[in-house]
């Protein structure tokens, strides 16, 4: 097991060595509540965008679903006739010093695999950079928008924000309440109380829930879509995932009755051929956001998992209600 995974295990398991961490515990809490008073008396500066801007974040380390969230949000305003744009940290990109546009030919090492997986789902105007407030000039300089969703960026007050989605794990919740080092907290879970929505990824509650639905397997080769079912491609497969938490991913495909063999790696693994060798005897499964690394080296015998985030109707509606008609 990798030092980090060993680390996050512990932060939810509340081991109780993490105690000794609390003095470095205690001076990131302090400069996380410096930095953001800052901001907030105007002694740091920090863009206003012209149009509103959403931002969907979490206050916890690792995966809690906000890709699959930035995608139904931004469907559900296009479906309402509005004009949407993404911007983005592009974490995973190669060398990335400027803001760059994401387009159907970009790759994931110039602009990180989320922001990839946002553009091709939706194809809505999409921009990385380093500096988020950057992303959003950049975007408004030729494209005309009506709303800004940022993918990430709770934590990035540099950019100034209409409306605070944060998402958490229903499961793993905040862990034993500890800021980094000592615990999962980017910043104090009383930062909650101040954002406009919480929404528990796995919840089935109606007004706070995040669930995701399996929407079909997708071959990478042809982008034939069929049922998630061992039926059609066999009961006996590799499942790969570099996601913040793979864990859900493989008990999902064993709902739906399949046989894994595990193939657990890093959130945002750079993946090589290397990776697939000695996986061709049997189906592989990935998820939709290392697909879009793996298209050209996974085999003939690849597939992903496509699936749908499904946000409580209340947190569309009031983010459409951003833009004045």
């Amino acid at each position: 097991m990798a030092a980090a995974d060993w680390l996050v295990l512990a932060w939810y398991r509340g081991a109780w060595w993490l105690w000794l961490l609390r003095p470095l515990e205690l001076v990131f809490r302090t400069v996380a509540a410096l930095r953001r008073a800052l901001y907030q008396n105007g002694l740091l500066p920090s863009y206003r965008c012209p149009v509103p801007v959403v931002v969907i974040g979490n206050i916890t380390v690792g995966g809690t679903g906000k890709t699959p969230a930035v995608i139904a949000l931004v469907e559900s305003l296009q479906a309402r006739g509005l004009r949407v744009g993404v911007v983005s940290r592009g974490y995973g990109a190669r060398e990335l010093q400027a803001a760059y546009r994401v387009t159907d030919d970009s790759r994931a090492y110039q602009c990180g695999d989320e922001p990839l997986l946002i553009q091709r789902r939706t194809g809505c105007p999409c921009v990385v950079a380093p500096s988020r407030a950057d992303a959003v000039r950049t975007l408004l300089a030729d494209t005309a928008v009506d709303i800004i969703v940022s993918d990430d960026g709770l934590q990035h007050y540099a950019l100034q924000r209409d409306l605070e989605i944060a998402l958490l794990d229903a499961e793993r919740g905040i862990g034993n309440g500890f800021c980094l080092p000592a615990g999962p907290l980017r910043e104090p879970a009383s930062r909650l109380k101040t954002v406009d929505h919480v929404l528990y990824r796995g919840s089935g509650d109606a007004s706070n829930g995040l669930q995701y639905r399996q929407v079909a397997l997708v071959h990478l080769a042809s982008g034939k879509e069929c049922a998630v079912s061992p039926s059609i491609i066999g009961n006996n497969v590799h499942a790969i995932a570099g996601i913040g938490q793979p864990e859900q991913f493989f008990t999902g495909l064993e709902r739906q009755g399949f046989n894994l063999q595990r193939h657990p790696l890093g959130d945002h693994h750079d993946y090589r051929v290397a990776d697939f060798e000695g996986l061709a005897d049997k189906p592989l499964i990935m998820t939709e956001k290392d697909a879009v690394k793996c298209a050209s080296i996974a085999g003939d015998n690849a597939w992903y998992l496509k699936i749908d985030a499904q946000l409580p109707r209340s947190v569309t509606e009031t983010v459409a209600m951003l833009v004045r008609p």
